[in-house]
């Protein structure tokens, strides 16, 4: 297998190197930053297979970064694990609403983040045992290529937006809880809170267009996919 690759972000020194020792204790090749603008520089000549990306940086912080690399579709689909300082959900859910996968409170334990970062590298390369393209009416999901369409333009997702999308459009009609949801595309043995579902669910539907309709809440429990735009709600 492929060593893989991640960048790490983050303004303070002691603790990017910190990471990184960790990491390469783990057999995983380890690329530094210490701001913004060389951190996106980085990620686009680089392209690795993770980044960990610290929230509060001067200058540019790590929400800007983040916004910047799932804007370019050579960064788009890269696992992104955003390190915070603030525990509130508030904060995270921002931190998920701008592309992130996961997040990591500091301080943090180093055998957590490299867990985390273990568990979010195997969700990515894991192979499918689905039908590698499942069409719902207008809507294309390209497992091989992790590509999604909706007539015919592309839709870009993050690496956890794809997962929760395929999980859906792989069960169409068929309503899952949020703790299905979570098992089967999030779950990395961390706690998930049931708002981080809804926050790629709203992604999803926002990056759909008049795709994201096809995505119905079932209130009190889940979700569930429609085979097309304009399929009426169950009397």
């Amino acid at each position: 297998m492929q060593t893989p690759t991640v960048l790490v972000i983050d303004d303070e020194k002691d603790l990017v190197e910190l990471v990184r020792y960790n990491l390469e204790k783990e057999h995983i090749h380890t690329i530094l930053a210490f701001d913004g603008p060389a951190a996106v520089e980085i990620a686009l000549r680089h392209r690795p297979n993770l980044i960990v990306l610290d929230l509060m940086m001067p200058g540019m912080s790590g929400l800007e970064v983040c916004r910047l690399l799932r804007a370019d579709s050579k960064t788009a689909d890269i696992p992104i694990i955003m390190l915070t300082a603030r525990a509130s959900e508030t904060d995270r859910v921002v931190g998920l609403e701008m592309g992130a996968d996961d997040y990591v409170v500091k301080p943090f334990s180093p055998r957590e983040l490299v867990a985390r970062v273990r568990a979010v590298l195997r969700r990515s390369a894991a192979p499918k045992e689905t039908s590698k393209l499942i069409r719902r009416g207008d809507l294309v999901v390209d497992i091989d290529a992790r590509e999604v369409k909706f007539r015919e333009q592309p839709v870009q997702l993050t690496a956890t937006e794809f997962r929760v999308l395929e999980f859906l459009a792989a069960r169409p009609g068929r309503v899952v809880s949020r703790d299905q949801i979570i098992e089967a595309a999030l779950s990395d043995g961390s706690a998930v809170l049931d708002r981080t579902i809804d926050v790629h669910i709203t992604a999803l539907r926002r990056k759909l267009g008049e795709g994201g309709e096809m995505i119905e809440t079932v209130r009190g429990f889940g979700y569930k996919l429609r085979e097309r735009v304009g399929e009426p709600h169950p009397s």
